[in-house]
């Protein structure tokens, strides 16, 4: 998919309207039409990239710039106890926008949002492996 044919750059554009939150010359922050929980918002940078590996420093740089206080405008208004930020990166990692976007996702005690994490242990000597898999891989 390219930038001419992604939902979120056409929203950029303004040929999708959204219910915005924040804009700036390089970011946009809006309401997620799927929420998981009420405030789900939505902050994306206005340049297309696919995943995370894929931006340049400046452009997610643009974006952390204004994510607290996106994050704490959405934990406020939300009267929320606590909330999630996540960036799906691929199919496989639940991205279904080709757009590299960051969830803001309101939490309340017992939301029933995201109640288990499926963690696991690392078998005898897999730790390390996977550590020198990765550290083979780093640029």
């Amino acid at each position: 998919m390219n930038g001419q044919d992604c939902i979120f750059c056409k929203i950029v554009s303004g040929e999708i309207p959204s219910a915005k939150i924040y804009e700036n010359k390089n970011v946009l922050a809006f309401l997620d039409i799927g929420p998981v929980s009420s405030g789900h918002t939505l902050v994306i940078p206005k340049s297309h990239y696919q995943m995370v590996h894929e931006c340049p420093a400046d452009v997610l740089s643009s974006v952390a710039e204004v994510l607290p206080k996106i994050a704490a405008a959405v934990y406020g208004a939300m009267e929320a106890d606590g909330y999630n930020v996540l960036c799906n990166n691929g199919r496989a990692a639940g991205q279904l926008v080709n757009h590299v976007h960051f969830h803001i996702i309101p939490r309340k005690h017992s939301d029933g949002v995201f109640n288990s994490w499926p963690a696991f242990k690392y078998g005898s000597g897999e730790l390390q492996q996977i550590t020198e898999k990765i550290l083979r891989h780093l640029r």
